[in-house]
């Protein structure tokens, strides 16, 4: 059995995004520096998460990020003769390939997730917010317009036909100048490289965390928000020598392979409890009276210290009315 357990945070990304809390260049730069920085390392290790979206990405009062909610995640599948879910992520992060039936996919599925979080951050609001996978695939044809067929390759017959069926559509793109004024030529020239429909052309987390637009969002983590650097009695800031860290080893999932059936899957579970109950640990318990607690626990308004800008911290995690990732029937 594999754990994930984090500090409290206060906050998601989805409740900073929907208050009137401003967003400046700086914020969203840091934030975006992040969410990619945790990416580089999940990917590193084999893993795709399958459902990055701001609700999954927890932020508390000095904007430090955490990604979370891996209950969609896998480790990825080199086999492409083998076919993976299509059950995944929430439809309005939904990469073009899954939402076109694809029967595998990698890690660019992430890439496209970011690239919809990076337009939120910037305007405000859910960049493809449309009421099934067929008219999500309309919103971002109208943004990219429509793909060639070396694009859809990994599509099912079913989608491409129904996309070749449609008028073709030009690319739309400068409309992602009208996002924000903060969606400048860089800006842009990195969200185009994310929001591309062929997930083999998609930039990676690693090209994407070389981009110049992430080098004030890295400098600014790793100067006063950061773990892994330190500042000495002196006051000299000493950095580490890898800002963005990789898994030790990939993730080894051979023991979810031996499962074959419902009922071994119930019986490993049942023994796994079983050691568990006859070893002595300390139990995991919730300090109520601790601060991060208390602040986790009502609404206040707190100054996000790397900007000194307040930030309106509430306490409920909240999330966009959203629909199952359940896809469409091409075929």
């Amino acid at each position: 059995m594999r754990y994930v357990i984090t500090e409290l945070l206060q906050s998601d990304l989805h409740k900073i995004i929907v208050s009137h809390q401003p967003l400046s260049s700086d914020h969203i730069k840091v934030f975006l520096y992040q969410i990619l920085r945790g990416l580089k390392y999940i990917h590193s290790a084999r893993i795709l998460h399958r459902d990055i979206k701001p609700g999954n990405l927890l932020v508390n009062s000095n904007c430090v990020l955490k990604i979370c909610d891996f209950g969609l995640a896998r480790v990825e599948e080199p086999d492409t003769s083998k076919n993976m879910t299509q059950e995944v992520v929430t439809q309005y992060y939904r990469a073009p390939e899954i939402l076109m039936g694809a029967k595998h996919y990698t890690a660019a599925v992430d890439v496209w997730s970011v690239g919809c979080i990076f337009g939120e951050l910037l305007g405000r609001r859910i960049l493809f917010q449309a009421q099934n996978p067929v008219q999500q695939l309309e919103l971002i044809t109208e943004l990219l317009g429509t793909p060639t067929l070396e694009d859809m390759k990994y599509a099912c017959e079913g989608a491409k036909t129904h996309m070749l069926s449609r008028a073709p559509k030009p690319p739309s793109l400068s409309a992602l100048y009208t996002l924000s004024s903060q969606a400048t030529h860089e800006v842009v020239h990195l969200l185009c490289q994310m929001l591309v429909f062929d997930p083999d052309k998609r930039i990676s987390v690693v090209d994407a965390l070389a981009h110049p637009y992430l080098d004030e969002g890295r400098l600014r983590y790793h100067s006063c928000m950061c773990k892994c650097c330190y500042t000495t009695a002196t006051g000299m800031r000493q950095y580490t020598s890898e800002f963005e860290n990789t898994a030790p080893q990939p993730f080894d999932d051979h023991w979810e392979r031996k499962l074959t059936s419902v009922q071994q899957v119930k019986e490993e579970m049942h023994k796994f409890i079983a050691v568990q109950l006859n070893t002595s640990r300390v139990p995991l318990c919730i300090n109520p009276q601790s601060a991060a607690f208390k602040s986790f626990a009502r609404k206040e308004k707190v100054v996000c210290a790397p900007f000194k800008k307040t930030l309106e911290i509430l306490s409920t995690v909240a999330h966009p009315s959203e629909l199952p990732p359940s896809p469409h029937q091409w075929d």
